[in-house]
């Protein structure tokens, strides 16, 4: 009997190295920034790293208490980055403890597999980005009044939740970046996510950046729930082929986002903004309402949106046309066998199915 082959482990800091033990790298980062919490001299470098920076008390009534406000600085950088190793961190424990046991039930190809572990990770994502825009938005008066998304702009301050929001949402797709190295995503699907993921960063950072994270989390919601839907779709279709029907709903709920986030930005941009009082471009109040911003927004907005319409048309074409060929299949395949009742093809309803003057039949044999 021959010995079995051990395992060798990889070099250190070689390729193999990093990616298995990228996530308790990422671990012992995390720790050494949380563990200078605990000494004087680095606690203050610690807390910018860990806690929601720019804090501005303001009291609305003289009877009321002061509410906490947030202001965005060139601080939140560090704050992205540690909440980019927690992003990291829960990639693998996600992957680890839940998408690999259910590949290894599932059987799945390697294209199927990494598709099925990238709507997994996006899915709980999107889950967890649609109820807390939810909890933010019911907080809100949006649904009464939309003109709460230009009413008073520029809007400097943010409440917590709002902040960390979308604090948390930069990390993540800022996350997405490394994570393409990570978990060894095919050459062939990288350009179709570094599309997607250097749009989110560019659409989020710029509601950001521009004070308008009331208009960025108002059109997150939604997107948001598409999303989900279809990425929740994707892995019902990998676990079970049969199940489609998630597919259409999601196809009608898109093109209804679609015209939602075109409604939205250009009410906002096109007659809100510009009917405002705060007209003008200043960086020291966060004022960015002019006609050039206001119009560049917009285009990018429509852009995008106008190539995810094409990306879908592109893909409901394709799975029409697949629709159809494997219809047409199925109705010449039945044609093609022998019919059992046919006796020109040597088919009877009794299986013998021999013409009486075949004397090559049993019956002739045993005359003969």
């Amino acid at each position: 009997m021959g010995f079995r082959k051990k395992n060798k482990s990889p070099a250190v800091l070689s390729h193999e190295f990093v990616i298995q033990n990228h996530a308790d790298m990422v671990s012992c980062v995390a720790m050494v920034i949380l563990l200078g919490l605990m000494f004087e001299v680095t606690a203050k470098f610690a807390v910018m790293f860990i806690t929601v920076q720019y804090n501005v008390t303001q009291g609305l009534d003289e009877r009321a208490e002061p509410v906490n406000l947030y202001q965005y600085g060139p601080k939140d950088m560090a704050t992205v980055f540690f909440y980019l190793l927690i992003a990291v961190i829960l990639h693998a424990l996600i992957q680890e403890y839940v998408l690999d046991k259910m590949n290894r039930r599932l059987h799945l190809s390697k294209t199927k597999h990494s598709k099925f572990n990238e709507s997994g990770q996006l899915a709980a994502f999107y889950l967890i980005s649609f109820i807390w825009g939810c909890s933010i938005l019911t907080a809100e008066e949006f649904a009464t009044n939309p003109t709460f998304l230009w009413a008073g702009y520029p809007h400097t301050h943010m409440v917590f939740q709002v902040k960390f929001f979308y604090i948390c949402q930069m990390a993540y797709w800022l996350h997405a970046l490394p994570e393409l190295y990570f978990q060894k995503v095919r050459k062939e699907d990288i350009p179709r996510q570094l599309y997607y993921i250097c749009l989110y960063v560019f659409h989020i950072t710029g509601a950001y950046v521009l004070n308008l994270h009331r208009l960025g989390l108002v059109l997150l919601v939604p997107h948001s729930l598409v999303e989900l839907l279809f990425h929740a779709s994707r892995l019902f279709y990998f676990s079970d082929e049969n199940k489609q029907k998630g597919f259409t709903l999601w196809a009608m709920l898109f093109v209804i986002a679609r015209l939602v986030t075109l409604t939205l930005s250009v009410l906002t941009f096109g007659f809100g903004l510009p009917r405002a009082e705060n007209q003008g471009f200043s960086l020291a109040e966060g004022n960015f309402n002019v006609l050039t911003v206001r119009m560049t927004c917009l285009a990018a907005i429509c852009l995008t949106q106008a190539w995810m319409m094409w990306k879908f048309i592109n893909f409901q074409l394709k799975k029409w046309r697949e629709h159809s060929q494997a219809s047409k299949v199925k109705a010449i395949s039945p044609k093609s066998k022998p019919h059992k009742k046919d006796p020109a093809r040597g088919g009877s309803a009794n299986g013998v199915g021999l013409k009486s003057d075949d004397k090559t039949s049993p019956r002739a044999r045993k005359a003969l």
